[in-house]
């Protein structure tokens, strides 16, 4: 009887070591001065679907960011406007609630009118122009620009031209847009886009379109081939016209607080990751787009109109008006630029 006691003593102080050498979750606590380092969470939120150029580059920055950094940083894609639409993206980055958006560079006029740059109809011949613009000292002016918002530019993501939709006839001249009713992001150029053609416009969030237009709220919308395809326009349009007359691109935005405060190897790893996944960005934006031109052409769901040179020359020349009414805002230095890049 009394030699049993010390064994229980003994059992007891077995479990007391035991458990005392176990961490949260079941795992050994760090010994010898070591700290368990939780992961940094990076929430990426937009407002597209995975499909996207953009979705599939949001991805790839996720898959790189958390090989480079070997799991120190875990980065939580938001598609769709899951966490926030149009209207609330940019205020959420630049109060931290969350750290990259990626938004159309149209929706940045607020902070800075020159980003109208990209509505200005007819600027670039081609995509190959497009970024060259990219990588102008104009551009990287724009990036920088927005210090005092608490947001830094990290990179910009193409996803195409745009085309324009309706439900009512098919757009052959600018006589033809008389009397209808667009969707457009926010922006003094792109009203006065519509203006020049003798349309009105109206400022619908993204995810709202597609119900605008089921509804009849407005006629039509401009919109790259993806993003039609994807968000399923031609449930709700039958016309469409190839115009390659604006540009859909976007950019990447970090809350700059954030950014700045990370340490430099994490940041280094998240910088290479974001230029790896720009990369990424434009052989997919040229991929979908071909892909998603395929699948509204064989759909049956839309009559497709492809202008003839003459034909486009009429659209140039009746928007012409609208460089000379913005050039004191976007600046004849940036319009320039943009000019410069698609000159051979």
């Amino acid at each position: 009887m009394f030699r049993k006691k010390p064994i229980a003593l003994a059992l007891s102080t077995v479990l007391v070591l035991t458990l005392s050498l176990v961490g949260c979750g079941g795992k050994p606590a760090a010994t010898g001065g070591d700290k368990e380092v939780k992961p940094i969470i990076v929430k990426f939120a937009h407002v597209v679907t995975p499909d996207t150029p953009k979705g599939q580059a949001a991805l790839k920055f996720k898959e790189l960011a958390e090989q480079k950094t070997n799991g120190k940083v875990i980065v939580e894609v938001y598609p769709s406007s899951q966490l926030y639409g149009d209207k609330e993206e940019l205020e959420a980055a630049q109060s931290g609630n969350v750290q990259i958006i990626a938004p159309s560079v149209t929706k940045l006029v607020g902070l800075n009118p020159k980003f109208q740059y990209t509505d200005l109809p007819f600027l670039f011949p081609n995509n190959e122009a497009v970024y060259k613009f990219f990588a102008s000292d104009q551009m990287k002016g724009l990036m920088n620009s927005l210090d005092k918002y608490n947001l830094q530019g990290l990179a910009v993501w193409p996803n195409g031209f745009k085309q324009f939709t309706n439900n009512k006839r098919p757009l052959v001249s600018p006589e033809d847009f008389k009397g209808l009713k667009f969707r457009t992001q926010a922006g003094k150029v792109l009203e006065a886009q519509f203006k020049s053609l003798g349309a009105g416009s109206a400022t619908i969030a993204f995810g709202e379109t597609y119900a605008a237009l089921q509804q009849g709220t407005v006629d039509g919308q401009e919109n790259t081939f993806n993003n039609i395809d994807t968000q399923k326009y031609q449930e709700t349009q039958k016309y469409l016209t190839v115009t390659n007359h604006g540009r859909l691109d976007y950019m990447i935005i970090v809350n700059k607080s954030f950014w700045s405060g990370l340490e430099p190897d994490i940041r280094k790893a998240l910088d290479d990751s974001m230029a790896e996944a720009t990369k990424y960005a434009v052989e997919q934006a040229e991929l979908l787009d071909k892909k998603s031109m395929d699948n509204l052409k064989n759909s049956g769901k839309m009559q497709f109109t492809e202008l003839t040179p003459a034909q486009l020359g009429v659209f140039q020349e009746t928007m012409k008006p609208v460089y000379a009414q913005f050039e004191s805002v976007l600046s004849k230095e940036l319009i320039d630029a943009a000019i410069k890049a698609g000159q051979k």
